[in-house]
């Protein structure tokens, strides 16, 4: 039970990844407030960890509202005493040439996946420098945290801005032992993944057979998708990690996609 006594909150998690992260530190003992803009999804993903003999508890979030972020962390830690780790997660996907995008959808997917980012990481380390215990953060990057593809202006920028982010963050938490350290994912084959697919084959004007053969797992040395399993596997890793070592790193997912 590698995270006993420990409280994560984590976003987006109602669903896909986020689900799937939430699910794993519930079963090596941590309680999980499950934080997603869906309550009802939310609470639903809390009742069957705890079904299953877990502690969680689902609370609405929209990472973009500050007052949303702040009440959901104080909620999880009047209820759970404290907050541990961090999981910034909760992200959206809109494709479009860089000339087609308006700047309402630009300023939505900065706001998301940056923004959010912030507000969460604020909210959250307040209370793991006052608790003296530390904790982890842990960003959900992507290999467009690494490398750009065509269409996705907005969300390759916002990737690569979430490694700065968290640089910045090990630096200033190392001294009140907290890490921060980013999950940089391939394709993994979630409800954000496949609205991609027939939304890429008609802007790229080919197939959907070939958008994932041709597009997402091209550069993979075994043509798989990376699997949400995988990613969570990961997210213990950092947030279950002993000590200070390992912080301020990003660790690429990915089937071979990406080897920086």
């Amino acid at each position: 039970m590698r995270l006993q006594d420990r409280t994560a909150f984590v976003t987006g998690a109602a669903s896909g990844i986020g689900k799937a992260i939430a699910d794993a530190y519930a079963r090596e003992g941590a309680s999980v407030a499950i934080a997603d803009m869906n309550i009802e999804a939310a609470t639903a993903a809390a009742a069957d960890i705890v079904a299953k003999g877990g502690r969680a508890f689902g609370v609405a979030c929209d990472v973009t509202d500050e007052g949303q972020v702040d009440a959901a962390v104080q909620q999880t830690v009047k209820r759970y005493g404290g907050v541990d780790i961090l999981v910034s997660n909760a992200g959206i996907q809109i494709v479009h040439p860089v000339e087609e995008f308006t700047y309402a959808e630009w300023k939505r997917m900065l706001a998301i996946h940056l923004d959010g980012a912030f507000l969460t990481t604020r909210a959250c380390i307040r209370y793991m420098y006052a608790s003296g215990k530390g904790g982890s953060i842990v960003y959900m990057g992507s290999v467009h945290s690494k490398e750009a593809s065509v269409l996705k202006a907005p969300y390759v920028t916002a990737k690569h801005g979430l490694i700065g982010l968290a640089k910045t963050v090990a630096k200033e938490g190392g001294p009140h032992n907290v890490r921060a350290n980013v999950i940089c994912p391939g394709f993994v084959r979630t409800p954000l993944v496949e609205k991609q697919i027939p939304e890429q084959a008609a802007k790229l004007g080919i197939s959907e057979d070939d958008v994932v053969k041709k597009v997402m797992l091209k550069e993979t040395v075994d043509g798989e998708f990376t699997t949400v399993a995988d990613v969570a596997e990961v997210a213990l890793l950092f947030a279950a990690f002993p000590s200070n070592a390992l912080t301020g790193q990003s660790l690429i997912v990915s089937h071979g996609w990406n080897m920086q």
